[in-house]
């Protein structure tokens, strides 16, 4: 059911945390449990008033804490559950992520990132990139990361999420930023929303014995070790397994490029208007954007030092994507960083000047120079 300013599959404007939240709905969650912090609170907002309405549950938690505890519940009953948050209150549900992993459990986390260290500020920043790639809490687990870069993929990526979370029992994070949750674009609602009774059933759930000789056990606590070795080796044969099937990225102009732009969501954006001024400059300029951060699009990414001279990666943090750039080209190319930090967005004219610098062989220039 949509709110009367958002029909389906028609072309509306919405704003990207909305657009998260339809999602939600369309993608047949009917259980969200939320906290507010700001840039997000719109995803809350939005959820609270239609979520009802389509006899799913909103409740807002006395703490991200319990939130995420609340998601743990209802997924481990075989529901598609959902919560969103930003910086802060993501590294508040990590113990509670880490327990869904360990548990097989699938869900939804969307992370609006805001600048930080610390509390930081409620500007968009790329900051929390090794959180979400590396799994963010203990023990050895990850979690799926998809990065949108506008509306529409806010939209669309959020409901594949909810799709690859029950693939693989795993939690899957949306990963956005401020500048995506809070502008406004054009984009088109589905108009196929998913019934939440159609979905496939989930023998595994705790959902009673129904005809079965034991309970279903959802569990992280394994005081054997071999037995949680072997829950471990699972979960690594499920993320070799999303590796080779779920790679997602996006290629601009690379077939004549010379250097080669890496960037993700709003860095990704910034970055093409900088492909295009470069052009205009006859410079051979292309930009790869991985989509999956992870599986991260190593083969892609790999694959430009066969054509590149130079790699460019841009984000919206110190450095932490072009850890696995660099990963990928295994020295075959150099790979400069250019990067802003703590709510800076950087401008298409500082990538413009960046690639300038690689081109001539010169140090990339301040303020977001880090080579």
């Amino acid at each position: 059911m949509k709110s009367s300013h958002e029909p389906a599959g028609e072309r509306c404007l919405v704003r990207g945390n909305e657009a998260i939240a339809q999602a939600c709905i369309d993608a047949g969650c009917r259980h969200f449990f939320g906290y507010p912090i700001t840039p997000q609170n719109q995803v809350n907002d939005y959820l609270a008033v239609h979520l009802p309405e389509v006899g799913g549950v909103f409740l807002q938690a006395e703490s991200e804490i319990a939130a995420i505890n609340m998601v743990y519940g209802a997924a481990a009953a075989g529901k598609r559950a959902m919560t969103a948050s930003s910086s802060p209150g993501i590294s508040l549900k990590q113990e509670g992520i880490s327990y869904l992993a360990g548990a097989e459990l699938p869900c939804v986390i969307v992370n609006v990132v805001r600048g930080g260290p610390g509390l930081g500020n409620i500007a968009p920043a790329q900051s929390d990139y090794f959180q979400a790639t590396r799994g963010g809490g203990h023990g050895d687990y990850r979690t799926l990361v998809l990065a949108p870069w506008s509306v529409q993929e806010l939209y669309d990526l959020t409901r594949l999420a909810f799709d690859l979370a029950d693939r693989y029992r795993s939690p899957v994070l949306v990963l956005a930023d401020a500048v995506l949750g809070q502008m406004m674009e054009p984009m088109t609602f589905a108009a196929d929303p998913v019934d939440p009774d159609s979905l496939p059933a989930k023998p595994w759930a705790t959902t009673g014995k129904r005809g079965r000789e034991k309970p279903n056990i959802i569990n992280s606590l394994y005081i054997v070790a071999t037995e949680l070795e072997a829950v471990n080796r699972r979960l690594q044969e499920r993320y070799a397994e999303a590796g080779r099937q779920e790679v997602r990225w996006e290629a601009h102009q690379l077939d004549d490029a010379e250097i080669a732009i890496v960037a993700y969501g709003t860095a990704a954006r910034v970055s093409l208007t900088a492909l295009h001024l470069a052009r205009a400059e006859g410079l051979a300029v292309g930009l790869l954007r991985p989509i999956s951060l992870f599986p991260f699009p190593e083969g892609p990414v790999a694959g430009l030092t066969e054509r590149v001279r130079a790699i460019v990666t841009v984000e919206m943090s110190c450095g932490q994507m072009v850890e696995d750039v660099r990963l990928a080209v295994n020295g075959r190319v150099p790979v400069h960083f250019y990067g802003r930090t703590a709510g800076v967005v950087p401008t298409p004219q500082e990538v413009l000047e960046a690639v300038r610098c690689v081109a001539r062989g010169e140090p990339i220039s301040a303020p977001g120079a880090m080579q």
